[in-house]
């Protein structure tokens, strides 16, 4: 089992891996051990990662980055509208409504969704994990933003599983850093003590967040988070293109925005700058050449210029801040320490404005890059079998509140409850109860819109199905299951109708159902109205229901989740996926060939051969099993059908077939059943199976069960009738003499003279056998 962790960041991507007994960020092919979050689009290849970066300026128009914040939202959405005008790639409508990425690619115009793109950009990641661990890689932890929505997180899942990852957790940035920080500390107080704060501040390239968490030995529980999704680095680098773009108009009077290319190498020199002003307070050039119609563009800012410019970006820093301490009902001398991660969190004045509002100053024990990777890899060790590590339980939170709703007949109208309030413990399942005599429909959606940095509140609806009365025409008890998982996804996991049963007589009444560890929750007390109509009490104390004997019958759900990618598209993606990959790799090994490897040693050719082999020979060993498995099928089917005849003929006693055994023909019949039973059951398996997936039965299981059959059966029907000798006075009496001579024994092949003169063939052990079925 691999143990990954992934942070698959805005402009950068880290992979974390645990190996010799600790956790390691590993390096690319570049040697380097961030890897930008970018994939160009070329007539012949597609580039992933440094590469990909490298054709920015020379490829903008199908080189794409920043597509992180797009997923899970659809194209008229007015976050995705307004983005629009400020990227150099295009956007598009998918046909399910979602927004898509519109390139040229393999000299076609093609529209990738958003899942589909961050797919190639994880099975870069993937690959760099298994060359780093020399071993194939499946299982992970992902690293997503603690904002984001269910209909984000369901996009990032399918994103996963559209690059061959198994994602055994959707991890929040905010908690994976609280891993990291407190899995090694041993001076945590004990569970039974006062618990340590300590506030996580995370500024990225494209969101900050803030949370704050409580520490004891062993354990660590998220108390609360805030977050501006509209804050990170790429919004202090608009500052400064915005500056230069000014400035340039002036200076040179060049528009700058009207040339994507430009615009794209203004954008990389001012990150440089804004680096460079974080360690430097004087002056500092920026310097472009050629930068348009062959001019050179020159300017200079410093660091307290860019403050006085940023005023209104670094105002925005201590509002979260006030939010997280408000949620966890906390005063400033409650924080132990403040751990300051992220890329943009090394603008000095960001970090001056934190440490003022806590009157602290900032620690930096962790790794401002790679901290969320290793958290991830920390986690997925945990969750391995394989690894052994430090008892450590993880507590997170829920970050919207997430209510019900659903049609009430006895309010004519909408009821609805929350279930989960705001900072509520998670993964966790409450059980819902409800009284009901139809199918009925739950509507889950986030209570505070204004909260979201996403437009729609919905989640989704869910129908509990095949929901009927009780036997005496009552509303019938329906539990059911709300959860939020370990992903941070709300879902209705299950259903169930409790029927009332009469106890037997003499038997004690008991009840039998319960909610197990989970939390149960009344609907029928959230409105204290019954289904007539009448008001009813609230749990008395004093009214104690008879306890009856009951039995749960489970019901299915009907699914429909906002803006949630089908089964079919998701497994279309994959396959379209490793095709690319595939043909990708074939052309890169063929430029290779040409090129460099042109005259190698015998041993690279060799291993290069095994690279290809490892991923085109599965797919070709599919194939041929697709081709040759309804053969083998149609042959072991048409001796079945052949040995049937002969049993069914044996059963109604026909000539031909007299003389054979009875215990034998039924070994043969038995044999014939199970052998038909084999085939339906491996047939029912392998029409459940998709191309892509190894086989339920392989042609050469076939073609042995049908050897197996044959040996088995064949003898026995084969058999041939045994030889009836005529006793020589009755052929003397039948032939009489001929010539005076006795006759003999015709020659094989000559006809005989039966006793009304007929022609017979004689009978021989030749001539009564059964003819022998091939096999292939």
């Amino acid at each position: 089992m691999s143990v990954v962790g992934i942070d698959v960041g805005f402009q950068s991507c880290y992979v974390a891996v645990a190996r010799a007994g600790g956790i390691e960020t590993v390096a690319n092919e570049y040697s380097d051990r961030s890897t930008p979050a970018c994939v160009s689009f070329g007539p012949r290849n597609r580039s992933v990662g440094a590469a990909a970066k490298g054709q920015v300026v020379t490829n903008c128009k199908n080189t794409v980055q920043g597509f992180k914040r797009f997923h899970g939202r659809a194209f008229l959405d007015p976050y995705v509208q307004s983005a629009k005008s400020s990227l150099v790639y295009d956007l598009a409508q998918m046909p399910s409504g979602m927004t898509g990425i519109k390139v040229m690619y393999m000299e076609e115009e093609k529209v990738f969704s958003i899942e589909q793109v961050t797919a190639m950009l994880l099975t870069k990641l993937k690959e760099t994990a298994e060359t780093a661990m020399k071993k194939p890689v499946a299982d992970c932890v992902i690293s997503v933003p603690s904002f984001y929505t269910d209909a984000e997180r369901r996009s990032v899942i399918d994103a996963a599983q559209i690059a061959g990852l198994n994602c055994l957790r959707l991890m929040n940035e905010t908690t994976a850093v609280t891993l990291a920080y407190g899995i090694y500390k041993q001076d945590l107080p004990a569970p039974e003590e006062k618990p340590r704060n300590v506030v996580f501040v995370d500024l990225g390239h494209s969101g900050y967040q803030v949370s704050v968490c409580a520490f004891n030995k062993g354990k660590l529980k998220m108390l609360a988070s805030a977050f501006d999704a509209e804050l990170g680095g790429k919004d202090f680098d608009e500052v400064l293109v915005n500056h230069f773009c000014e400035e340039f108009g002036k200076k040179y009077k060049l528009d700058v925005k009207t040339k994507p290319r430009a615009l794209v190498r203004l954008y990389q020199e001012c990150e440089k700058l804004k680096k460079l002003m974080s360690a430097n307070s004087s002056d500092l050039p920026l310097n472009i050449e050629c930068f348009m119609n062959d001019i050179d563009v020159t300017g200079k800012l410093n660091r307290g210029h860019f403050e006085e410019m940023c005023a209104g970006l670094l105002a925005k820093v201590e509002a979260p801040l006030h939010s997280v301490m408000e949620q966890a009902k906390l005063k400033k001398e409650d924080i132990y320490a403040v751990e300051i991660v992220g890329g943009a969190s090394r603008i000095p004045a960001v970090k001056e404005r934190v440490s003022k509002f806590f009157g602290k100053e900032l620690s930096t024990t962790l790794n401002a890059d790679e901290a969320v990777a290793r958290g991830c890899a920390l986690q997925c060790a945990i969750l391995s079998p394989a690894f052994k590590v430090r008892e450590f339980s993880i507590t997170d939170v829920v970050h919207y509140p997430i209510s019900l709703k659903w049609n009430s007949a006895a309010e004519e109208g909408l009821s609805d409850c929350e279930v989960f309030p705001r900072n509520h413990a998670a993964p966790f399942s409450k059980v819902l109860t409800f009284y009901r005599r139809e199918p009925f429909s739950l509507e889950a959606y986030y209570n505070n819109p204004k909260e979201l940095p996403y437009p729609d509140p919905t989640i989704g609806q869910f129908i509990v199905q095949k929901v009927v009365p009780q036997a005496n025409g009552e509303s019938s008890k329906v539990k059911v299951k709300v959860r939020v998982n370990v992903h941070g996804v709300f879902s209705v996991s299950s259903a169930s109708l409790v029927e009332l049963l009469k106890p037997n007589e003499g038997e004690e009444p008991m009840e039998t159902d319960s909610a197990g560890k989970e939390e149960e929750v009344c609907v029928h007390c959230f409105r204290t109205t019954s289904e007539d109509g009448k008001q009813e009490k609230n749990h008395a104390p004093s009214a104690k229901k008879p306890k009856v004997k009951t039995k749960t019958v489970e019901l299915p759900i009907e699914n429909s989740l906002h803006w949630q990618l089908t089964n079919d598209l998701v497994n279309l993606f994959m396959e379209n996926e490793d095709r690319d990959t595939f043909a990708l790799r074939l052309e890169d090994t063929e430029n290779w060939l040409y090129d460099d490897g042109e005259d190698q040693q015998k041993q690279v050719y060799i291993d290069k051969l095994a690279e290809l082999k490892k991923l085109g020979q599965p797919v070709q060993e599919r194939y041929i099993e697709a081709e040759e498995r309804p053969k083998a099928f149609d042959e072991l089917g048409r001796h079945i059908q052949q040995y049937m005849k002969i049993v069914e003929a044996y059963k109604t006693k026909e000539e031909q077939y007299e003389h054979l055994d009875e215990l034998e023909m039924l070994k043969v019949d038995k044999q014939v059943n199970d052998a038909m039973i084999w085939m339906n059951s491996k047939m029912n398996a392998q029409s459940k199976q998709n191309f892509t997936q190894e086989p339920a039965v392989k042609v050469q299981e076939i073609q042995a069960k049908t050897k197996e059959l044959y040996s088995a059966c064949n003898p026995i029907v084969s058999k041939p009738k045994p030889k009836v000798e005529i006793p020589k006075d009755e052929k003397e009496e039948q032939n009489g003499p001929i010539n005076g001579q006795e006759d003999t024994d015709a020659q094989p092949g000559s006809p005989e003279k039966g006793a009304a003169g007929s022609t017979v063939a004689p009978e021989s052990a030749e001539g009564n056998k059964m003819p022998e079925m091939d096999i292939d």
